[in-house]
């Protein structure tokens, strides 16, 4: 099982080249980053950790610029998101910054996505909140035409374009990695998915869970799909949930570091190190 970490990379901490060269340093094999484009002030969304916001979630970089410092400073770890929010996007725009981040990475970036939480978010990017996991698994499907189509052309509910030219192309079309934990989760991961990105798998749930991967991977062998591997955001840092997580059959945990200074992270890092087989 593989071990990564995941941060909400702000402006009042951790630059992210800094983040990404100790992150290779201690043998770490991925590093992601979440994605908010804004935040309203006036919010009526609930948000699942409690009644105030954390700063972090308007605080948040860019997740492919900042990814793109990385990739050069940076050879092996896994880069990615986790996850962007791609409904808020035009899949024309984003399949180019993606394909141009893929080849700065060496083929190394992985597109965790997600519908998102916030409806007001949502709207000031003109998305019906009601229609979000159906323009979410469009704006995948439009961006796969872009990224492995010399003329790709795309005719949908919510995105239509007549055959386009768009280079560069990504040296390797990027995994999609389907984050939530609905019940309706895994439809989206056998269908537009290369792997699963679930949230903070709790200790008291780790056995609920690995039914669900046990489904997973027998809905994909029969959708012929092979392996679609699993993720875990949020993993708890303990050794004796860690074997849990592996006994389940997850692929690889990322743990998630504190939206602080260079210092405290470091620690954390360390901390974190020490925990890899």
């Amino acid at each position: 099982m593989e071990h990564g970490v995941l941060i909400f990379l702000t402006d009042y901490g951790i630059d992210g080249p800094t983040l990404a060269r100790a992150t290779e340093e201690r043998g770490f094999d991925g590093l992601f980053l979440t994605e908010h484009t804004h935040i309203p002030v006036s919010r009526e969304s609930p948000w699942n950790g409690g009644a105030e916001l954390p700063r972090r979630y308007w605080h948040t970089e860019d997740p492919f610029v900042a990814l793109a410092a990385m990739a050069v400073v940076t050879e092996r770890i896994a880069l990615g998101t986790a996850v962007s929010l791609v409904l808020q996007h035009h899949p024309i725009g984003l399949a180019k910054t993606i394909a141009s981040l893929d080849r700065l990475a060496g083929g190394r970036f992985e597109l965790g996505v997600g519908p998102g939480w916030n409806r007001e978010e949502m709207a000031n990017h003109g998305v019906d909140p009601r229609t979000r996991t159906r323009r979410m698994l469009e704006h995948i499907a439009a961006m796969r035409e872009i990224w492995t189509r010399d003329e790709a052309d795309f005719h949908g509910e919510f995105i239509d374009f007549d055959p386009i030219w768009s280079w560069p192309k990504p040296v390797r079309t990027p995994p999609v990695l389907i984050g939530g934990e609905g019940p309706t989760v895994l439809d989206r991961v056998v269908s537009h998915g290369d792997g699963w990105m679930p949230r903070r798998v709790r200790r008291d749930e780790v056995d609920a869970f690995a039914g669900r991967v046990a489904e997973l991977r027998r809905r994909a062998t029969d959708a012929g799909r092979g392996h679609l591997p699993v993720s875990v955001f949020g993993a708890v840092p303990e050794r004796d949930v860690l074997d849990a997580y592996a006994a389940a059959g997850v692929d690889r945990v990322l743990f998630e570091l504190p939206d602080a200074d260079e210092a405290e992270v470091l620690r954390t890092l360390d901390a974190l190190a020490a925990l890899r087989p």
